[in-house]
Parts: C-alpha cells; sequence; structure tokens
C-alpha cells in the first residue's frame, strides 16, 4: 500500500520521534510504500529512515523551493512547482493517507484532504495518529463541528483517530482493502 504521510520537518523530542519511528518501521515491514514530503530533515527524516531501514519504499514529492532538503536516495523523488501541486501528487500517489504531528503546514494539509473527501473528490482512508495526545484539541473541534451540523457526514467517516501505529496501521489495512 502506498501510505502518504503528512508529518514535521522539525527536529522534535523523543515523545514523538520514537513513536514515529515505531510506525515507520511497521509500515517497511509490511511491505508499503512511504509518500511523503521528500524532506530528509526532523521527523521527515526519522520516518523515511525507519521506512527504508525496515526495508519499505519511499517516494517523496518535494518543492522547488525546499528542493536543497530533498533526500538524495528515495526509491522516487518529484520535485512540485508549489505547495497545492505537492499536496495534489502526494494524494494522487498514495491509497491513503496518515496525518502525524507538526505545524501549520502540516494542518494545511490535513484540512485540505479532509475537505476534499467531504466533497466526494477522494474515497482514501484518512487517520489523524495522535500521538502524545497532540490531537486532542483538533478532535475536540472536529466532534464540535459534526455535533452542530458543519459537517456533511458523520467524523467516522471522514477521519479515524489512532492512539499508536499499530491502530493506524491495522485501520488502513482493513479499510483500505489492501495488503
Amino acid at each position: 500500500m502506498n501510505i502518504c504521510v503528512f508529518l514535521s520537518a522539525a527536529d522534535l523530542d523523543d515523545r514523538y520521534t520514537v513513536p514515529a519511528r515505531e510506525f515507520a518501521e511497521l509500515l517497511g515491514r509490511g511491505g508499503h510504500t512511504l509518500v511523503w514530503g521528500g524532506s530528509d530533515r526532523g521527523l521527515m527524516k526519522v520516518v523515511a529512515d525507519g521506512v527504508q531501514t525496515a526495508g519499505g519504499r519511499l517516494v517523496g514529492v518535494s518543492v522547488e523551493f525546499l528542493a536543497a532538503s530533498a533526500r538524495p536516495n528515495a526509491d522516487e523523488m518529484v520535485i512540485a512547482r508549489d505547495l497545492a501541486e505537492r499536496k495534489a501528487l502526494l494524494l494522487e500517489k498514495a491509497d491513503a493517507v496518515v496525518i502525524m504531528v507538526g505545524g501549520t503546514g502540516t494542518l494545511d494539509e490535513a484540512t485540505e484532504i479532509l475537505e476534499l473527501k467531504k466533497h466526494g473528490k477522494h474515497t482514501k482512508p484518512v487517520v489523524l495518529l495522535n500521538t502524545a495526545g497532540f490531537y486532542d484539541g483538533l478532535r475536540q473541534q472536529f466532534q464540535r463541528m459534526e455535533d452542530e451540523g458543519f459537517l456533511p457526514l458523520p467524523l467516522t467517516e471522514l477521519v479515524f483517530f489512532a492512539k499508536d501505529g499499530v491502530g493506524a496501521l491495522a485501520y488502513l489495512e482493513e479499510t483500505a482493502g489492501l495488503q
């Protein structure tokens, strides 16, 4: 399965890097392909290293202004013109999406992917990997959106919140119908 992972390129502490590495190793051992922003820095590097070391493939989609930090030994690397093209290519190359911890860029990617799903532009499973409760506030906001009628479909059809990588991967394998 080609799994797009949106996440930070920042250097983060162990409460985020250890679970990220564990999830990456699950992906690699499962023979999955990581589709990611292509960076060889921070948490993106941690995940790419874990997938590659465990035997998975790497498909990166960087962007012109970040190309200098693109991973040199990815199996495939595409350089997009801008962030909009990058997001479109990441989604196109993926069978499923996992949103890990990140900043405004990750939040932008997450909301666009969810908005496209809400409008039926894709039906790929989307998981928010809620490491160390990082997305507790967002989950509460989404629940309020559902409760107050802002979502045209149930939250459970839009996104799955996983506590850990094992739960995230199990959900993806079940819902994507792939190995």
